[in-house]
């Protein structure tokens, strides 16, 4: 199953919290010292314990801080967390047949009789396996695996049912649906029964407004389909591989073909692809159940029953569980709706998502003009009501009055903006397929265009994760790997029982989780696949360059394990050779009339300056153990230091000889807390320095380019690792992260000086985790000014505070990482970015996944500040007509007396025909040119309708528009038709002169309406090329030529507003029917002129913008 099927279903997202099981003086309890063994595919008679990664040591037991995702979809407390617990006691009841609680539903109540009958976590691991037709030491046969495959059917959900009824319900009434379908009703009842007569132009308006809603739902019906194939093509691309055990052999399969009795290796990191019987596990192997509990508590995983319901035994991983400590191995028990997640995600179902933060930006938008409109209408009712009815009766009758307000509502109402809302938001989906994004939430791509701080790890998101080991010293001897390998060779030659190099190989290749895939044994050492994470994978191929590890694994038995992890920054071995002559071969020749065969080697890498005080003796290059002086430490910390300096990951190999006397009577145990308590304290002194490896981890190659285009961007790109400071400072200046010359360090802080937040920033400063425990606020504050940070040696709780801090201090701040240390600070930052080779922890709490480069980072950010221009763009084009032009001829009526001059249907016919069309096209404008290079949003003050985009829309664009449509039309009724304005019309509320004939002046007010009309949509669209662009000329970005700014759209739009206007105003059957008439050329070529001078007039100002940024104009533009 992947983790996007799994992902769709999380309708609760989990608070990724690391809680640890032991003191930090304690280590994990061990495997069984039963002489366990390394994977050997040609040994298979072997306990298969050994291909566990092995167990976590942790610190402290503590919460990392709550994490309120400002980002998902709905509370944790409902759907998922509700259906686990509502199921958990309904199994319990079952149980008891006795049932206080009453159960929800028919299909609530199947679900707990099933599980309740469920007994896998009741039987033996023999009787789990003879049943799956399984091993618990070779997994399953390839065939039987096959035919399973083919009888069960993919280990993946049933997509959630369409709901089809449901659906074509909200097409039609959802949004502005409802109210076009309101205003249809009450249109038709205008018409009969209460239009005395009925009138055609009413029922013209209420047809015209029904066929506008079923466009819509028709639109909206073909764009959801689009996006939806669009996501799903995307989310078909993001790895879901488990590391599975068939025919006694490791293999590597897709998520979905795991089948019931499979034997399945989860480490931490990973995400449980099926329901498992766990049958082997490290001590401090833990699930992360919040996505199915709400509980952020993770839980200790047993072999042994725990619990006798199924889903409060810790002997069970539940599908879709997250691993965040330890490691061991499961076998499939159920798969795919058969899981508790599959039986949770049908009672699931239904459950409304809360609005993100663009669609909280719409409907703030919507509310305003709603609001507005109501306002109007009820001060056109009042007026109505109060006066007009009373003072003069036959203006404006009850029919009339209810077309009116309609007609109001309608053009207030922006219907154009939720399809250009859809069209911007299916383009975001087809360029997220194109540049191999996967984005959880289409509308977070807008949060990703107002961040203005991206924190990013540095192992596997700036660098390529192939590490290789390019430098090996024992004490001052640096070597690389083959001059290394040659002295290997040499000594061999020589037959010396045991030298520096041999103690080295021994070490590196014993203290290392990484194994090489069987099946390509038989390829070169660079061709050969290897499973582990990068760095073990590249002392594993180091190794082997020397000499065949195998042949060293073999020889030993493996007593205890504790794995690297952020916090240790080690990894420790607990060894046993099979003979004396094998102990021997691994130790200096000085050491050994001290030891015996049944003495334990304990092996030991990780950071050099963790390691370094754990040691008090040396090995040197002639294979002497000696004291590690002061000296021969500075010696030592100062090739370290010269290796970080060029971007080197540096390791330190130490080793311990500890006597099998040595280990308490109370800690013979191995699976005992003592033993692994005891094995602590030895590993904390006298240590062994064996000697250093350096391993290179090259930046990949478009993270300079990606670097420099944020900077220019206005976002400031900072370094978050767990790495050595100088390590990290070497690889961010690789990357342009650094480029000052002089860098910062802690005391360059002041804890005294306070300084306010500014959007100036300057200077570099390197920091690490401990360092950052010592800030004080001052200093934060201090800290958040700077232009270029490096943060080193950091946790993963100084990660998740490191992205609290700037919160604090009012950055949106974008995390990327895609390691299980980085997933707290995912959940927690404004947005989150994994990369898709990352783990499961980390996949699973961003809510970005970038499936190949990551340069593509650079096309969200840009996605996510086009989906916002656009719209604001969009709104500036709407509102003058809709909310202004069309609004003052019935206000005019109302309270002037004079004749509406605009017709309720022409007035319908702008704001869901011509405006609605035209507003779509403005969703498929491309970037403008400058948009990377202006300053991120300010989501606290630039909002998508604010004053100075209200009084541009309606001060600088809605006032010309209406006068002018005011002008044209009634200069054409005066100096052509000749009949006078003041005379007939003003404040005649429909008593017009004898004189003057009824006919004529019917006839002159529908070509007054119709030339108002041809001019108000004619200078809309010079509005609309106005539109376009918000800052840069016309001529900069030009809608033709030009690649990367043509929009052809834009003129498709043209024609179809001139279509639709001879379609109104020259079609003779719907002359009589909508009150329109021919109108003159001088009502096509004069709003030419009107919307040119608009035009002309915008670009002046855009260009005494551009040239004066910070005048009073500048800070008026929208």
């Amino acid at each position: 199953m992947s983790v996007v099927e799994l992902n769709d279903l999380e309708k609760a997202r989990p608070r990724i919290t690391y809680a640890d099981a032991f003191p930090s003086s304690a280590v994990a309890p061990g495997v069984p010292m039963d002489r366990d063994r390394y994977v050997s595919n040609a040994r298979s008679t072997r306990s298969r314990r050994q291909s566990i990664s092995g167990m976590s040591v942790v610190s402290t037991r503590s919460e990392i801080s709550r994490v309120v995702s400002r980002r998902r979809s709905i509370d944790p407390e409902t759907t998922l967390p509700i259906g686990f617990r509502t199921l958990s006691i309904h199994v319990e009841d079952t149980k008891e047949k006795n049932s206080s609680i009453p159960i929800a539903s028919g299909k609530a109540k199947h679900a707990a009789v099933e599980l309740t009958s469920l007994d896998w976590h009741r039987i033996s691991i023999e009787e789990v396996a003879q049943r799956l037709d399984s091993s618990r030491t070779a997994g399953l046969t390839t065939e039987t695996a096959r035919s399973k495959l083919a009888r069960d059917g993919k280990n993946k959900l049933t997509p959630v049912s369409k709901k089809w009824l449901q659906r074509i319900f909200w097409y039609v009434f959802g949004g502005f649906g409802s109210l076009l379908v309101t205003a249809a009703i009450l249109t038709f009842i205008s018409w009969k029964p209460l239009g005395q007569p009925p009138q055609e132009s009413t029922l013209a308006l209420a047809i015209v407004l029904l066929a506008v809603d079923v466009i819509q739902a028709v639109f909206n019906a073909y764009q959801d389909y689009s996006t939806t194939k669009t996501m799903s093509s995307i989310t078909g691309m993001l790895p879901s591989d488990v590391v599975v055990i068939r025919d006694g052999t490791t293999v590597t399969i897709k998520a979905e073909d795991v089948v019931a009795g499979d034997l399945i290796q989860i480490r931490m990191g990973n995400k449980v692809p099926a329901d498992l019987r766990i049958i082997e596990c490290s001590a401090d192997l833990k699930f992360d159940r919040a996505v199915l509990t709400g509980e952020s508590e993770p839980i200790a995983a047993t072999v042994g029953l725990t619990d006798e319901n199924f889903l409060e035994t810790k002997n069970i991983a539940l599908q879709g569980t997250l691993v965040t400590g330890g490691s061991g191995m499961g076998i499939v028990v159920q798969t795919g709706d058969r899981t508790v997640f599959g039986r949770i995600s049908v009672l699931s179902q239904g459950k409304k998502a809360g609005r993100t933060t663009l669609e909280n930006e719409i409907l703030r938008f919507v509310k305003i003009i709603c609001c507005l409109a109501l306002a109007t209408c009820l001060l056109v009712i009042i007026l109505w009501a109060a006066w007009l009815r009373r003072d003069h009766p036959d203006w404006i009758n009850t029919p009339l009055l209810i077309v009116d307000v309609v007609s109001v509502c309608v053009a207030f109402v922006p219907e154009g903006l939720p399809m250009a809302v859809t069209v911007s938001l299916t383009i975001v989906a087809n360029k997220m397929r194109k540049a191999n994004i996967l984005c959880k939430s289409l509308a977070t791509v807008e949060t990703l265009g107002a961040v203005n701080l991206i924190c990013s790890d540095k192992t596997g998101t700036l660098t390529k994760n192939l590490m290789f080991v390019v430098k090996a010293a024992v004490f001052g001897d640096e070597r690389t790997p083959e001059e290394t390998r040659d002295q290997f060779v040499i000594a061999r030659g020589r037959k010396e029982k045991s030298n520096a190099v041999q103690i080295l190989h021994t070490t590196s290749s014993l203290c290392c989780t990484a194994t090489f895939d069987a099946a390509t044994s038989n390829l070169p050492l660079s061709e050969r696949k290897m499973f582990g994470d990068a760095t073990d994978c590249s002392i594993l191929r180091f190794s082997e360059s020397i000499s065949p590890i195998q042949n060293v694994r073999d020889s030993w038995s493996r007593i205890f394990e504790v794995p690297f992890n952020s916090r240790n920054k080690y990894m420790l071995r607990l060894m046993q050779a099979d003979t004396r002559d094998v102990l021997l071969s691994g130790i200096a020749t000085g050491e050994a009339e001290k030891t015996t065969e049944q003495d334990y080697l304990l092996t030991m890498k990780g950071a050099p300056d963790v390691l370094m005080p754990r040691c008090n003796q040396v090995l040197m290059p002639d294979g002497e153990i000696l004291q590690l002086t002061h000296e021969r430490r500075q010696a030592i910390e100062a090739m370290q230091e010269n290796w970080s300096s060029q971007g080197l990951r540096v390791l330190m190999f130490a080793r311990k000889i500890v006597p099998s006397n040595s280990i308490p009577a109370n800690a013979s145990d191995a699976e005992s807390s003592a033993f692994a308590s005891h094995i602590d304290s030895v590993a904390r002194d006298g240590l062994v320095c064996i000697g250093l490896v350096g391993i290179v981890d090259p930046p990949k190659d478009d993270i300079p380019e990606v670097v420099s285009i944020c900077r220019g961007a206005g976002i400031r790109f900072f370094m978050v690792t767990g790495d050595f400071k100088l390590t990290a400072a070497a690889i961010a200046r690789q990357v342009g992260i650094i480029t000052a010359g002089e860098v910062h360090g802690i005391d360059d802080l002041d804890r005294k000086l306070h300084v306010d937040p500014s959007p100036h920033f300057a200077g570099a400063i390197v920091l690490s985790g401990p360092e950052l425990i010592t800030l004080n606020d001052n200093q934060w504050s201090q800290l958040c000014q700077y232009e270029e940070v490096v943060f080193a040696r950091t946790t993963p709780e100084q990660k998740l505070r490191i992205v609290k801090e700037f919160q604090a201090r009012d950055n949106v701040v974008g995390m990327t990482g895609d390691g299980v240390n980085d997933a707290p600070s995912l959940k927690a930052a404004d947005i989150g970015i994994a990369m898709a080779g990352g783990s499961d922890v980390a996949i699973e709490a961003a809510d970005m996944v970038l499936l190949a480069d990551f340069s593509a980072i650079v096309t969200a950010i840009e996605s996510g500040r086009l989906v916002f221009d656009n719209l604001k763009k969009t709104v500036v084009y709407l509102l003058p007509a809709g909310t202004f032009s069309e609004l003052w001829p019935v206000l005019a009526a109302v309270i002037l007396g004079i004749p509406q001059i605009l017709s309720s249907f022409l007035m319908i016919v702008i704001c869901c025909l011509t405006d609605a069309a035209n507003s779509m096209t403005l969703a498929l404008e491309k970037p403008e040119a400058d948009l990377l290079s202006r300053p991120p949003r300010n989501i606290k003050k630039d909002r998508l309708a604010d004053a100075k985009l209200i009084l541009h829309a309606y001060g600088f664009i809605g006032i010309p528009q209406t006068l002018t449509s005011f002008a044209i039309s009634f200069w054409y009724i005066d100096h052509v038709l000749k009949i006078p304005f003041f005379k007939v019309f003003w404040l005649s509320y429909g008593n017009y002169p004898d004189e003057y004939d009824v006919d004529a002046i019917n006839h002159a007010i529908s070509v007054g309406s119709s030339i108002y009309f041809a001019n108000l949509v004619i200078m809309q669209l010079f509005n609309l090329l106005a539109t376009r662009t918000r800052r840069l000329s016309i001529l900069q970005q030009p809608p033709i030529i030009l690649k990367r700014s043509r929009n052809y759209y834009l003129f498709a739009g043209m024609v179809f507003t001139f279509v639709i206007l001879f379609i109104f105003n020259y079609i003779p059957a719907l002359q009589s029917a909508i009150l329109s008439a021919d109108i003159p050329a001088f009502a096509f070529f004069t709003p030419m002129a009107f919307g040119l001078a608009i035009l002309l007039m915008d670009e002046s100002r855009k260009a005494f913008v551009r040239a004066r940024p910070h005048s009073f104009a500048a800070k008026l533009a929208w």
